[in-house]
């Protein structure tokens, strides 16, 4: 998948309405209708999202006699997965030598030089004359 592309999914899926969409389309096809039942949307404003996601390849729309319902196309989120999955490995490498360098640090902090006695010297302590 190209930058380009990756960065539009990742921009269709941005958006809450859209992501839910997709969640509903993981369940089957839906209409736009099906689509928003449960959002307080019209018809067209959940018709633009579709066209969002349906731009970015993460749906697509089929004819059934008058309806067109929507598919969600699960190849994108096994290109997304391979994507994340590279970042997480190099994160986990990052995250392994840190704690690599971690573990060769002293346990006990270095002793500090802001005890009390260090900085308020007892005046009885043998200045009398």
């Amino acid at each position: 998948m190209s930058a380009d592309a990756l960065s539009s999914v990742f921009r269709a899926l941005a958006d809450p309405t859209r992501r839910d969409m997709v969640a509903m389309l993981a369940d089957g096809d839906a209409t736009v209708t099906e689509l928003a039942r449960p959002h307080d949307l019209t018809v067209q404003a959940i018709s633009k999202h579709l066209k969002v996601l349906e731009d970015a390849g993460v749906v697509s729309r089929s004819r059934d006699a008058q309806t067109r319902p929507a598919h969600l196309e699960a190849e994108v989120f096994d290109l997304l997965t391979v994507w994340l999955e590279r970042h997480r490995q190099r994160l986990e490498e990052r995250y392994r030598r840190l704690d690599e360098v971690l573990a060769t640090l002293p346990e006990d902090p270095l002793p500090t030089e802001t005890s009390p006695a260090a900085h308020h010297p007892d005046p009885d302590d043998g200045a009398r004359p």
